[in-house]
């Protein structure tokens, strides 16, 4: 084994072979299941050579993230003599990874709460692919208040105050998507828990109807837990009307109960009666349970959670204040702000106002702050990919108010900033806190272009400065690095410094040095100096090299992938694509690196130098070959258009899993460049990823 391999040091950095129950491996990964994941230093086993990542999980499940070298990694590992005591490591010979993980759910309390990330990645998914609109809704929102704050016109927010038809239809552009959320929210969660998205919507439709919404005229009041409502009598049944606008629990509830008993149906309605019968059986029996039951209950669950954190604010607006920013940036990576945010809209909806939102800005704040100590201390030390990560994530952070590029592709890597960050958290929420308190009459992403939303703004204005440059501050002073990655940075950059001096060095590592040999069809040349090879020399001009899409389907930024082990880019950039077709293809000629049985991923060598990962769907590894046909096995060489595997999108699906296939460049630190090209409909002849050399 080569001594470079970083096989022992990731086995001692996560508790040694008697901590671990399993191993098994992705396309990218190495997936541990750990006797006692407390145990394992996260940072220090990002410090390993060759690890790109690490991502713990509930149940002392663990992942490493390696790339495309993951094979290598795992079989170095498996050739330890430390491991070899066992047919697999921790005595689970012959178990899956799926069985270790059943095991582990029903052996312990840890196990038992492994659902908390099931949980939170269906909140998470339900509300990830609302950001655009959400965004989108929160600057009209933000222009609203402006023209409000400059006296152009009245409380927009309040619907006493009159106002032109022309500046009613303006709140209209932000009302359409508050208005409409639950029917979006319902589409998605339907669609996580492997329903057809479609009836998901319609069912929460029902209750959205201007018609339910008549049933009111001829409803009786009643009191039910304190609260007035309007109850009509349906077939002798008691029926609570509601207005569902802006509700989100009521979705997340029926889609709950929407997946299994649709998984429930599929099992019972021979497969040749299921396009018409699951979806009359799923909406005969889910739309009045929601009507009826669901919806009700997600408006009074709501309801109550909203209640509980206004009396925690009624008692004390400074500790509120405090407590918010200070539990965000433990919330975040969770997913436990979905809820939050959901109350917030309640909020909205019931107070006319939200009180949570102007202390989620000091942490927001501080979160972009130590994000700009991070770019600053960069560029001081010349690391090209720290810099350009901090200034994609800071931009995010100040325009759009999003602070998961943030956290994912920077903070969560390096445990010195979170500390740093706190201190920006306390400073601004203490501030606020001490201010009384902030209002926003509508729901917005806490960014520089939503400072108009909030009722002081002033105050608003002092607390964010205030825990953006604290934050900033700390980490300046503190550095996000420790001594020990510090000198592994310098010692980087100096190979790397070394490497450029290299003389004739080949612009593209594994391409052919011949200027005359044929170039591939998805290679454009882009001359900017004339070329040495005529002279015999090694062509090193610029070229551009354009991948192709691998699948029929829609083209995604890959931060719509929902693994952030992939949408950050840790494994590599590239793009994303929502398959429209069941058949992977060859994007170019090439060498299969890569090809598990279970067909989930593929790691391919080009002949033009790129290396690249194809995984088909998100955690798919965990159907076991369930739905794949793998057309390849590693060691083939294929040419461009080749069928690589067969996948079923239904089985996917059924499974609880997304078909969001991440195509990748895994070498992309061998490149200038990396470019993913979003497209709404692409084919096997459509360029989707444009690579340019040095």
């Amino acid at each position: 084994m080569s001594s470079s391999s970083p096989a022992s040091e990731i086995v001692k950095a996560v508790g040694g072979p008697d901590n671990i129950a399993s191993l098994t491996h992705c396309a990218t990964r190495l997936r541990f299941q750990l006797v006692d994941g407390s145990v394992v230093n996260t940072p220090t086993v990002e410090q390993i050579p060759g690890v790109m990542g690490a991502v713990p999980q509930s149940g002392d499940r663990y992942q490493v993230v390696i790339g495309g070298a993951v094979t290598t990694v795992f079989n170095d590992i498996m050739d330890l003599p430390e491991m070899a005591h066992e047919g697999q490591p921790g005595g689970s010979a012959g178990r899956s990874d799926a069985e270790i993980k059943a095991a582990a759910r029903s052996g312990g309390p840890r196990g038992k709460f492994s659902w908390l990330d099931s949980f939170f990645e269906f909140l998470s998914d339900s509300f990830r692919p609302l950001i655009g609109p959400l965004l989108g809704a929160s600057l009209f929102i933000t222009f609203m208040s402006l023209m409000a704050t400059t006296g152009v016109i009245g409380n927009w927010a309040d619907p006493r105050v009159p106002l032109s038809p022309s500046w009613q239809f303006m709140n209209l552009t932000w009302k359409t998507v508050f208005y409409f959320l639950p029917l979006m929210v319902a589409y998605n969660a339907a669609k996580k828990v492997g329903a057809d998205p479609w009836v998901g919507f319609s069912i929460m439709a029902i209750v959205m109807l201007p018609g339910f919404s008549a049933l009111k005229d001829v409803a009786h009041q009643a009191t039910i837990a304190g609260s007035q409502v309007d109850i009509v009598t349906i077939f002798g049944a008691p029926l609570t009307i509601f207005d569902y606008g802006s509700q989100v629990f009521p979705p997340l509830l029926m889609a709950a109960v929407l997946g299994p008993l649709w998984r429930g149906l599929k099992k019972l309605v021979p497969e040749n009666l299921q396009l018409i019968f699951v979806p009359f059986l799923a909406m005969l029996i889910m739309l009045p349970l929601t009507a009826f039951i669901i919806g009700p209950i997600g408006v009074y669950a709501g309801a109550y959670l909203a209640k509980g954190l206004s009396a925690v604010n009624s008692v004390s607006a400074l500790i509120f204040a405090i407590v918010i920013p200070l539990v965000y940036p433990f919330m975040v990576p969770l997913g436990l702000h979905w809820p939050i945010n959901a109350i917030m809209l309640l909020n909205i909806q019931t107070l006319g106002y939200d009180y949570i939102q102007g202390p989620m800005g000091a942490w927001n704040f501080a979160c972009f702050g130590a994000t700009a100590g991070v770019l600053v201390l960069s560029i001081r030390a010349k690391d090209t990919t720290m810099r350009q990560t901090a200034t994609g994530a800071l931009v995010a952070g100040l325009v759009g108010g999003i602070s998961e590029p943030s956290l994912y592709g920077i903070h969560l890597r390096y445990k010195r900033i979170y500390p740093s960050m706190l201190v920006g958290c306390l400073i601004g929420g203490v501030i606020i806190g001490i201010g009384g308190g902030l209002h926003t009459s509508a729901f917005v992403f806490t960014s520089l272009l939503t400072i108009p939303a909030f009722n002081k703004i002033p105050l608003y204005c002092i607390a964010i400065a205030a825990a953006f440059f604290a934050s900033m501050t700390m980490v300046l002073i503190r550095d996000y690095r420790t001594p020990e990655q510090k000198a592994e940075a310098l010692a980087a950059k100096n190979a790397t410094e070394a490497a450029d001096a290299a003389p004739a060095a080949s612009v593209l590592p594994g391409a052919k040095a011949d200027a005359t040999a044929p170039v591939s069809p998805d290679v454009t040349a882009v001359s900017t100096s004339a070329s040495p090879a005529a002279a015999g020399g090694v062509d090193t001009a610029t070229r551009t090299l354009t991948i192709t899409s691998p699948l029929v389907g829609r083209a995604l930024p890959i931060t719509e992938i929902p693994d952030p082990v992939f949408s950050t880019g840790v494994v590599g950039q590239g793009i994303a694509i929502d398959p429209e077709e069941n058949t992977v293809y060859a994007p170019a000629d090439g060498k299969v690196v890569t090809a598990p049985e279970s067909g989930h991923a593929f790691g391919l060598a080009l002949d033009n130098g790129v290396e690249l990962l194809i995984h088909v769907g998100i955690d798919t590894v965990e159907l076991g070959g369930k739905g794949f046909d793998v057309k390849v096995k590693a060691g083939d060489t294929v040419t461009a258009g080749q069928p690589l595997v067969v996948f079923d999108k239904q089985v996917i699906a059924d499974a609880g899993y997304s078909n969001i296939t991440p195509v990748l460049v895994t070498n992309g630190f061998a490149f200038a460049e990396v470019t993913g090209t979003p497209a709404d409909h692409v084919d096997t002849s459509t360029p989707v990823i444009t690579v340019t050399t040095n």
